[in-house]
């Protein structure tokens, strides 16, 4: 039985990348040596990573005033390395609260500098995305999450400002065009939309940096691994080439235009089913929708047969459904690698699931 991948993270890979990735493992190249054992200085994967960073830069039309870094660490590290680089202890950055994940970075950022929590959508259960708040012309950033992974809520358009904006794009990065004339820096864990977990891609804008007045540590500091091109210590060589093969991937594929173009064609198939089928609601502001994550629960009048639903996907083959704890009920994570063939093989469960008990 085929299985389709809805887990939100580590995620959905396309499978040409899985199987270019699976050879690499046994022989990179002509090396006759397996990626996972090869030098990290060595000529072939200077040129991985180079290639890496460039196509990044490429695919999301940065231009030359951004460095692109590879880093360890996960997203959660940029929660705190964002601010030991950017904000003085008397400077301002303001954050936008839209979920766990800018929860725990509006914690991190306390212990720099001061915060301005400029809006949040808690009172809601972070059921959508906050809009006309006012930016402080002095603060040092503004940082947003684009995409929430937790409660499938997504920013379909980025602030007017003239502060540079911070962003986590973890959840989707890759997947559509951004104005990136608006961001200071973005940063992505890997494991979401790009390639398995151990690498996090950060793409700066140079002249943000270097106005601090304390002392970075040495991992810390984003200058330090800008000037070894993101090799100033051993980088996770392999999760490095895997988010390689889906940037180029993506590239074949006709870029993030022609990616948005399939994200909005699966993400209405999926939620014209939750709006039609009597069984099922969704549970995020209609206007806020993510096309990444898709949460929704059963109507009350059929709560009782959550298991029961989630006992079939998984006797089908649609893997992850599960919804997260604080929003219960199911999600389908259909990221960039996700098929129409498995948005139809869900849609097709939960209208039989409907003839069967609705």
């Amino acid at each position: 039985m085929k299985k389709y991948n809805f887990f939100a993270g580590p995620a959905i890979l396309p499978q040409s990348v899985l199987e270019q990735a699976s050879q690499a493992a046994l022989s990179f190249g002509d090396m006759g040596l397996s990626i996972l054992e090869i030098s990290h200085r060595s000529k072939e994967f200077v040129a991985v990573i180079e290639e890496a960073r460039a196509l990044a830069k490429e695919l999301l039309g940065f231009s030359d005033d951004y460095e692109t870094l590879f880093l360890q660490g996960g997203a959660s590290s940029q929660f705190y390395m964002t601010p030991m680089n950017l904000l003085n202890p008397d400077e301002t950055a303001c954050y936008v609260d839209t979920g766990n994940w800018s929860s725990k970075a509006i914690k991190e950022v306390k212990h720099f500098g001061n915060v301005n929590v400029l809006a949040s959508s808690k009172d809601e259960n972070y059921t959508y995305i906050p809009k006309g708040y006012d930016i402080p012309s002095d603060a040092k950033y503004l940082h947003l999450t684009s995409n929430n992974t937790i409660y499938g809520t997504q920013m379909h358009s980025f602030p007017d400002t003239d502060v540079p904006i911070v962003c986590d794009m973890s959840s989707d990065i890759f997947s559509r065009p951004i104005p990136t004339e608006k961001f200071g820096m973005i940063y992505a864990g890997a494991q979401k939309n790009m390639g398995p977990a151990g690498t996090t891609l950060v793409i700066i804008r140079k002249d943000i940096l270097g106005k601090v007045k304390r002392e970075i540590p040495t991992m810390l500091d984003y200058n330090t691994h800008i000037g070894k091109g993101s090799s100033f210590n051993t980088p996770p060589v392999f999760p490095i080439y895997v988010s390689l093969l889906t940037m180029r991937w993506v590239k074949e594929m006709g870029g993030v235009g022609a990616m948005e173009l399939h994200n909005e064609e699966k993400g209405s198939l999926l939620y014209d089913e939750i709006d039609r089928n009597p069984l099922f609601v969704g549970t995020s502001r209609k206007e806020d929708r993510s096309l990444m994550n898709v949460p929704f629960v059963m109507n009350d009048a059929y709560k009782s047969l959550e298991s029961a639903f989630l006992d079939l996907c998984n006797s089908e083959g649609c893997m992850g459904v599960k919804g997260y704890r604080t929003v219960g009920g199911f999600r389908a994570s259909i990221y960039n690698a996700m098929t129409k063939e498995g948005i139809n093989k869900l849609v097709g469960l939960m209208q039989d699931f409907e003839k069967k008990n609705g």
